[in-house]
């Protein structure tokens, strides 16, 4: 007689499919069911990648017809009664019924087999299916060009719904554009172009929480807490929101400025530093070049702003810091500076961006449709209303 095999782990492995499908990555299910990587990967490739007929039933969702139904149709159909009463006893819509006779129906006989129905479903739903932009190379040349001008999928959509209202067969959403970019395969969008994103992520990641900060020290200067009430309604043009983005080891910096209501935003060079009075003969250096004089300037309580005092005359209702470890309260200088970031990346050295780069930054976020303005350009919205 043989050596018997190992014992196959049926439980275990029907516990491993599961979290697969729920959308756990393989190592850490492994960690998760108790099983070694090797082990995992063992079972992946036994089944191709696709779960046991067993497992992928139990965790197929309501919305599709099981086998059982698909049975129960059959019997019930050869029995004579109508498609009405076929979904009346399994309590699901008649156009379902009709639909799934319509597309699984002998047509020599004009017989329905629920076994070799349902297999046909499961053989259509493993099929690759090829999404718009494989489909449409004129659609797919004009997301690309906008994507190598580094809008986001979002802006991209709407704007091919204000572009081309009459194409509706080019109104796809945002996810269409992700999935052409991380699944497009052949004929889809290039890898390379996911460089382009925010992120620059070539694969998604999920989402974390981050740790909760203490708070450091305090600044004297007036609190966001006595800031004009009117600056929260986003109601005019002129308050702004200030920070810096560090380089490595904090050697180098850029600072920036943000308009709250228009997004509206100027990059601040610091070639020699960014020490409290570097810094404040930069920033007088762009608000003299402003069309209007600042309002208010809220920033976060930083160093680098220890001559605040000397930077109050070009604000005419004041200078405000946000509490310690309070992000929020500078929201869309925070998002801004998230923005940046694609162009001038965590651990790299700023000093070597002059001011010209720092304009075509400036001019491409400027000009960029935002969502939260309508998708219209922080440009538009913050000169329209200068003119007005």
């Amino acid at each position: 007689m043989g050596r018997r095999g190992r014992k196959r782990q049926l439980d275990v492995e029907a516990r491993y499919w599961q979290l697969l499908l729920s959308g756990v990555g393989t190592v850490q299910a492994c960690r998760m069911v108790g099983i070694t990587r090797k082990t995992g990967y063992r079972w992946r490739a036994e089944n191709g990648g696709i779960p046991p007929v067993r497992i992928a039933e139990a965790a197929r969702s309501n919305r599709y017809l099981s086998l059982l139904e698909r049975q129960r149709i059959a019997t019930l159909r050869g029995q004579g009664l109508g498609v009405r009463e076929i979904a009346r006893r399994i309590d699901r819509s008649p156009a379902t019924v009709s639909r799934e006779l319509r597309r699984n129906i002998r047509h020599h006989d004009k017989a329905y087999d629920g076994d070799l129905a349902h297999a046909r479903a499961r053989q259509r739903t493993r099929r690759p299916r090829r999404g718009k932009l494989n489909l449409d190379s004129e659609l797919r040349d004009v997301v690309q060009g906008k994507l190598e001008l580094d809008w986001s999928p979002k802006q991209i959509a709407q704007y091919l719904r204000r572009a081309f209202p009459d194409r509706d067969d080019w109104h796809i959403c945002h996810e269409t554009i992700y999935q052409a970019l991380y699944h497009g395969g052949r004929g889809g969008l290039s890898r390379q172009l996911s460089r382009r994103l925010r992120t620059g992520r070539p694969l998604r990641r999920r989402r974390r929480r981050t740790g909760q900060r203490q708070c450091r020290f305090i600044v004297p200067a007036l609190l966001i807490d006595q800031r004009p009430a009117i600056v929260n309604a986003r109601v005019r043009i002129g308050d702004w929101e200030g920070d810096l983005i560090v380089g490595r080891m904090s050697q180098s910096a850029i600072g920036t400025l943000v308009d709250r209501t228009s997004r509206y935003l100027r990059l601040v060079h610091l070639p020699d530093g960014h020490r409290a009075d570097q810094l404040r003969a930069a920033l007088v250096n762009v608000l003299e070049q402003l069309p209007e004089a600042g309002l208010t300037l809220t920033w976060d309580q930083g160093s680098e702003m220890a001559h605040h005092k000397q930077l109050a005359e070009h604000f005419r209702d004041g200078i405000y810091f946000a509490r310690p470890a309070s992000p929020w309260l500078r929201g869309t200088n925070e998002s801004t500076n998230g923005l940046l970031r694609q162009y001038f990346p965590k651990g790299s050295s700023l000093a070597v961006h002059g001011p010209d780069m720092l304009r075509m930054v400036e001019d491409r976020l400027n000009h960029r449709p935002r969502k939260i303005l309508g998708w219209r350009t922080p440009h538009e919205v913050f000169h329209s209303a200068l003119a007005s």
